[in-house]
């Protein structure tokens, strides 16, 4: 049998350890990747899709919290503006990328207030369906580009490839709205 006096050594070795350990700096946080700062989804104004038929693709981003991106107007030429760009396959026509604007923050990297996203954020991209466009599942491909930087470090950009999936059928009649969370009926 140990004696009090070995257990008592025993055990405040091991409390001296223990504390030894809780005192040590935490390990520094990791550092994303580019990649897993934004969360991209996108969404059609119309399901089904018909033929002759304009529509909307919104691109849904959400910005990991501490984070934000370079809004499509930036402050700088430096910097690394969001852009979100789609291939038309053939039977589709696309207009031009809504933006949303930006808010302007000072951080502790620039002496001059940035505008930036954070959040969510939509942009929202204008589509029509031809006369001639494929009937079914269609795929537009779409890339978005950013930059993502948090209060003290910027990420280097990276570019996501993305795919919209569009159903079309063959009479604009056939045509459903859909989220109209996202796309308010006027």
């Amino acid at each position: 049998m140990k004696s009090p006096a070995t257990i008592f050594s025993g055990v405040f070795h091991w409390v001296f350890v223990l504390a030894a350990v809780a005192a040590l700096p935490s390990a520094p946080q990791q550092v994303p990747s580019p990649k897993d700062v934004v969360a991209p989804t996108i969404y059609a104004s119309l399901d089904p899709v018909g033929r002759g038929s304009a529509f909307q693709l919104a691109a849904v981003l959400k910005i990991r919290p501490g984070f934000h991106i370079n809004a499509r107007e930036k402050s700088e030429d430096y910097l690394i503006a969001t852009d979100l760009r789609a291939e038309a396959p053939a039977g589709f026509q696309l207009g031009e990328v809504s933006y949303p604007k930006g808010a302007l923050h000072t951080f502790t990297f620039s002496t001059k207030p940035l505008n930036v996203y954070e959040d969510t954020i939509v942009l929202r991209l204008p589509v029509t369906a031809l006369p001639n466009a494929p009937l079914g599942p269609q795929h537009l491909p779409v890339k978005l580009r950013y930059q993502a930087c948090s209060t003290e470090i910027c990420l280097p950009p990276v570019t996501l490839s993305l795919e919209a999936t569009i159903n079309v059928a063959a009479s604009a009649s056939a045509a459903k709205p859909v989220h109209s969370e996202l796309f308010p009926q006027k």
